[in-house]
């Protein structure tokens, strides 16, 4: 499945931590990112999607409590299933 690659400017009426968030879950739903994979970090998401460091953090969040990821302190964030 391909990913259409992520635009901050198309995002609509959605916040935009939502769509990151939705489309690195849709980058783990694919198979890009497999289980146990390590997202890159924070401020790396955040130059990746050219969106605030705060907003790249809030995205993380998101993917947590959808239990897509789970972050270790000082490991960085992993992805929890495909």
């Amino acid at each position: 499945m391909e990913v259409p690659v992520f635009n901050p400017d198309d995002v609509g009426l959605q916040y935009v931590y939502v769509a990151v968030a939705d489309h690195i879950a849709a980058r783990i739903e694919a198979g890009h990112l497999p289980a146990g994979a390590r997202l890159p970090g924070e401020r790396e998401l955040a130059e990746e999607y050219r969106v605030a460091l705060g907003t790249a953090r809030r995205a993380l969040v998101e993917l947590r409590e959808r239990g897509l990821v789970r972050t270790l302190a000082a490991k960085g964030t992993f992805v929890l299933k495909s």
